[in-house]
């Protein structure tokens, strides 16, 4: 198959052989890449970077050996996996219902029980694609604005978290026990070497960084 950097991929782990190749060929009769794994084992043997265009993992809640859920387990607490920024949608059997809401409940975007209609599962999958790359790209986000608060020094940071709280540089000196022309010369380099231009642009910076940053 000719695939292309910018097309989603869909990774589909199920251990029963024709079920999977059946929605290998589903898949690329819309024109996604899909890739198909007979194990939770062999999905994260082949290691699969998060692709340009976004991608999702069908995954069966029971498998020999590792299950579904403990796949999902795995890459949940996995920081350096890069599927671990796929979202995961779930195939289950009879009676699995349970055990799929579970799943859900522990990050699981959906879950679909066999036999589900073509359209059904091509739609889940367009969905799951979509929160891929929103996540992906929150992500990035996240990461830049770190790199850039981590650029300052430590007495910059204080400042910093200062100024996005609304203090002007008068109150800042007064808080930190400095001259207020060395809160000035500090502000300058803040804003240099984040990018930023206002205090708002800063606390946007910061919660961007860390959530609970102006707590």
């Amino acid at each position: 198959m000719t695939t292309s950097p910018d097309l989603p991929v869909i990774h589909v782990v199920d251990d029963e052989a024709p079920f999977r190749r059946s929605l290998l060929f589903l898949l690329e009769s819309v024109s996604w890449q899909a890739v198909g794994h007979e194990s939770a084992e062999a999905f994260l043997e082949s290691a699969p970077v998060f692709p340009p265009g976004g991608g999702c993992l069908v995954l069966d809640i029971r498998m020999p050996r590792v299950s579904g859920l403990e796949l999902q387990r795995r890459l949940k607490a996995s920081d350096t996996l890069a599927a671990s920024q796929l979202p995961i949608i779930f195939m289950t059997g009879h009676g699995d219902v349970e055990l799929a809401v579970q799943a859900m409940k522990d990050g699981a975007v959906d879950f679909l029980q066999k036999p589900f209609k073509d359209q059904q599962f091509l739609d889940t999958v367009e969905r799951a694609v979509q929160l891929s790359l929103e996540r992906h790209a929150a992500s990035r986000r996240h990461q830049e604005a770190q790199d850039s608060l981590a650029r300052l020094s430590a007495r910059e940071r204080e400042v910093a978290r200062l100024l996005a709280l609304g203090q002007a540089n008068k109150e800042v000196a007064r808080t930190l026990g400095i001259s207020e022309n060395t809160v000035h010369v500090h502000r300058q380099h803040v804003m240099e070497k984040t990018g930023t231009g206002s205090a708002a642009e800063l606390a946007r910076l910061i919660l961007r960084a860390d959530p609970a940053g102006l707590d």
